[in-house]
């Protein structure tokens, strides 16, 4: 069962609770959650990293002041929606923008449902990241939104940096920012940091920590950033 399957039927089959909770609650469905599919990564950590991707890019969309169908449209796009399943993705996406609850309480249950990973929660700004993008700039207000966000997820403003610097145009890229490191950093070292990066962003990595493999996408530009900012540093470097 895919995980648009899991999220119309998990009100009744996870015991979430919080805004998360609430918001399966308001999303009608009679999937059941397949338990067969375990291997793809915890069930609640599916259906939670899911929902709070849409309900913080609801939330962001409703921050730049102007709502349109561009992120929804670019939410379908990079994390592969089949057209049956939009429907659920769509009532998701208008319930949290209707909700009375702020980006906080979203942020924080995320922040509490996977603490001790780390990696998950950046994959959850990984995937804002690309919805703020879905018309080709990250806006002021939305970088302001996803910074307050990543500080509710106990990053701090350097590691937020680091995790921008990978969706600015490649013109404008510090290498070095790219891949987390300073530029005082040592060969062996940064070959050494390099390869746990791209390791890290495998899709079995990312399915494991509970991404489901619909969004495995989102490691696709990642690792190409990565790729093209250490080939840049090499060829400085001569390594």
């Amino acid at each position: 069962m895919s995980v648009w399957g899991k999220l119309a039927g998990a009100a009744a089959g996870l015991a979430i609770g919080g805004p998360i909770g609430a918001l399966l609650g308001g999303v009608a469905g009679h999937y059941a959650i397949d338990r067969d599919q375990e291997q793809e990564g915890p069930a609640e950590n599916q259906v939670a990293f899911t929902v709070g991707v849409i309900a913080l890019g609801a939330k962001m969309a409703k921050a730049d002041g102007v709502v349109t169908m561009d992120e929804v449209n670019a939410f379908k796009e990079v994390f592969k929606v089949p057209e049956g399943e939009m429907k659920n993705v769509a009532r998701v996406f208008n319930l949290a923008k209707q909700d009375v609850a702020g980006y906080e309480a979203y942020a924080e249950q995320l922040a509490a449902m996977f603490k001790g990973n780390r990696k998950l929660l950046e994959d959850v700004l990984e995937g804002l990241f690309h919805i703020a993008k879905s018309d080709d700039a990250v806006h002021p207000r939305e970088e302001q939104f996803l910074g307050e966000v990543a500080k509710r997820f106990g990053f701090t403003e350097t590691e937020f940096g680091y995790i921008k610097a990978r969706h600015v145009s490649a013109a404008k890229r510090n290498p070095y920012d790219v891949l987390g490191v300073h530029p005082s950093i040592g060969n062996d070292e940064l070959k050494s940091h390099y390869r746990r990066l791209v390791a890290d962003n495998h899709p079995d990595k990312l399915m494991a920590r509970g991404v489901p493999k619909e969004f495995v996408a989102i490691a696709t530009e990642k690792v190409a950033a990565i790729n093209e900012s250490y080939d840049m540093i090499s060829k400085e470097r001569g390594i």
